[in-house]
Order: C-alpha cells, then sequence, then structure tokens
C-alpha cells in the first residue's frame, strides 16, 4: 500500500508564492519518477511539472520561469516551488508517483490565486 500526502495549498494574492509538498510512504520499491499535475474548474487534468529518479525535470510552458519541481529521496518527498502566482494557476494540484509497479495519486491540494 502506498499514500501521498500534500500539502501546501492555499489561497494567495496574484504575485505572491507558495510551496507544495507530496510525501510518499508504504510499501515503495524503485521511484522512477514524481510529478504534479493539476486541473482547473471544466479544464483538464495537465502535467505542470515532473521529475525523474535522476533529477531531470520537465515543465508546462505556462509555468516555466515560475515553478521549481524538486525532490527529497531520503523523505521520498517532491516539492513544487511556485512563485510570480497568476489567477490561471488557480486549480486543484495532485502528486503523482510512478513506481515499478504501477501509478499512484495524490488526494489532491485546492490552490487559489486571487486577482
Amino acid at each position: 500500500q502506498v499514500q501521498l500526502v500534500e500539502s501546501g495549498g492555499g489561497l494567495v494574492q496574484a504575485g505572491g508564492s507558495l510551496r507544495l509538498s507530496c510525501a510518499a510512504s508504504g510499501s515503495i520499491s524503485s521511484i522512477h519518477a514524481m510529478g504534479w499535475y493539476r486541473q482547473a474548474p471544466g479544464k483538464q487534468l495537465e502535467l505542470v511539472a515532473g521529475i525523474t529518479s535522476d533529477s531531470r525535470t520537465n515543465y508546462a510552458d505556462s509555468v516555466k520561469g515560475r515553478f521549481t519541481i524538486s525532490r527529497d529521496n531520503s523523505k521520498n518527498t517532491v516539492y513544487l516551488q511556485m512563485y510570480s502566482l497568476k489567477p490561471e494557476d488557480t486549480a486543484v494540484y495532485y502528486c503523482k508517483l510512478t513506481v515499478t509497479r504501477g501509478v499512484y495519486w495524490g488526494q489532491g491540494t485546492q490552490v487559489t490565486v486571487s486577482s
């Protein structure tokens, strides 16, 4: 059983910052990648940022230069540092863990950016 616990969401004004955390626990074997996705009301789920086991990263064009993904392998935790937040960043953010045996998702954390 693998569990992902997300934290760090909230309400922030445009231009502000937030840091999301996602801690994985349980029967974790080999972690291939971790990432963050988001879903805004009425929109499809989209990739925000991902990081592989060897720390290669990729970002959605809309967040490049504003968001940074990182991971702490000793804690099985992935972070998403978000700067210069915009109202269009408002969404539920989900953590995704890819391991040898499959894919796991967090429960989601709400990020709301007011204008």
